[in-house]
């Protein structure tokens, strides 16, 4: 049976809306969509409403073309409570806190006959977790996850609409599912190859999101007191996420601190029988090179061999490699694109009028609270995490006492989100 016959997405960001079409297009598939209830996603559901359910991608790089087009979505669902129908797969499209969130409001009996789950950009754990929820209503389903998404794509005119713009698309993607013999991967990988992406199948759905880049650089690069404070709006000054002091927040100080972190999940890897990442090659291979004048093959493949202070030296080197894109034609004043440029974004008022945190910290909270909560349940030490969490927490608290009075997103929650990584590290502890 073709579990892509009827696929429905739970989410209503740019992401779904190209999912959306490369099902409809590649896997002729019947899409539906649905999503919770927002001041956000009513504006999404009457532009879908005024324009017949009508969505469209656009590409940025003419290279990307097999990525465009436009689609007529077969059902759309303003309210995850009112999913009705039959659905072989449901593709989560939402933050990886909000997975169980979403699930928990489709009715069980809608559930209860699915095949499959497809986790486009989860966390470490975020296959176990689905599965743990999943296994009394449907305990035979397939739970597959991505390492990340295929690329980045954004609304079109920077508001809710139903046409977004896909302005990058990844090289290599790491796929893993919980079934140890899938037809469900058979057909992702046809559909990536024709998309021009190679789709690496890993022995498990934790080994895949185990490689996601943000996984590794976001805390060290977010959760440090300078970008902080540019965050919560101590400062006014415009800082950049990937350049180096005092334009943006790296220091000697956070690639050590990044390199360390490194370490503490690597040795938490491999506790759990999982491949550890190298990673230099993880940063220049699967996600942006840089020339060979600055980082020789020798030095990327045998990063890992290398002395700590060494392994610093290079990762300093690597981002000072990248202030520019080095491989962008220079204007005719010899510049290159500035590559680094990526503005660190501060707390604003959502469409709900609530003061609210950007997706990079915020995300990354969950991300890193999982890393420290499966860490704990099977032994390994996390000082370095520790670290971080404590300074994020610290400048949650600090903001609040600002912002007393002023209506909060639970993004302001300190939150330990025990409960959900107990059941995922459970399963490790009981090996």
């Amino acid at each position: 049976m073709d579990n892509f016959n009827r696929v429905l997405i739970l989410g209503t960001g740019p992401v779904s809306i190209q999912i959306a079409l490369l099902l409809k297009v590649y896997l002729k598939s019947k899409v539906g969509i649905a999503g919770r209830s927002s001041v956000r996603s009513t504006s999404f559901f009457s532009v879908l409403n005024d324009n017949d359910r009508e969505v469209q991608v656009v590409v940025q790089n003419d290279t990307h073309r097999q990525m465009e087009g436009r689609c007529q979505l077969d059902q759309v669902f303003h309210d995850y409570a009112t999913v009705t129908g039959v659905w072989d797969t449901v593709v989560l499209a939402v933050t990886t806190d909000a997975y169980i969130e979403a699930l928990q409001q489709i009715d069980d009996q809608v559930m209860s006959i699915l095949k499959c789950v497809v986790l486009i950009s989860p966390t470490l754990g975020s296959n176990n977790l689905v599965r743990h929820y999943l296994r009394e209503i449907q305990p035979n389903i397939e739970v597959i996850s991505f390492s990340t998404y295929l690329g980045d794509t954004r609304w079109m005119d920077g508001i809710p609409s139903n046409q977004v713009k896909t302005t990058g698309v990844k090289k290599k993607l790491y796929v893993g599912s919980s079934q140890s013999s899938s037809v469900n991967l058979g057909k992702l990988c046809e559909l990536y190859t024709r998309l021009g992406i190679t789709l690496q199948v890993l022995d498990s759905p934790i080994e895949a999101e185990s490689r996601n880049i943000s996984l590794y650089v976001h805390p060290p690069l977010f959760m440090n007191d300078f970008s902080l404070s540019i965050v919560f709006k101590e400062e006014e000054a415009k800082k950049y996420v990937y350049k180096l002091y005092p334009e943006g927040p790296i220091t000697m100080q956070l690639i050590r601190d990044m390199r360390s972190y490194w370490k503490e999940i690597s040795f938490m890897l491999e506790k759990m029988n999982i491949s550890a990442v190298n990673l230099l090659k993880f940063m220049t291979d699967d996600n942006y090179p840089v020339r060979p004048e600055s980082l020789s093959r020798h030095d990327i493949d045998h990063f890992t061999s290398f002395p700590p202070i060494h392994q610093e030296y290079l990762l300093y080197v690597r981002y000072a490699s990248l202030l520019i894109d080095p491989f962008s034609e220079p204007d005719e004043k010899g510049r290159y694109f500035d590559f680094s440029a990526v503005p660190i974004r501060q707390i604003f008022v959502n469409k709900e009028g609530e003061w609210d945190i950007p997706r990079m910290p915020n995300e990354d909270y969950y991300r890193v609270k999982m890393i420290q909560g499966i860490a704990r349940m099977i032994g390994t030490g996390t000082p370095t995490l520790d670290k971080f969490i404590a300074t994020y927490e610290s400048k949650i608290l600090k903001c609040l006492k600002n912002l007393k009075g002023e209506r909060l997103a639970k993004s302001f929650n300190i939150q330990s989100f025990e409960e959900d990584w107990r059941q995922i590290g459970q399963k490790f502890v009981n090996k």
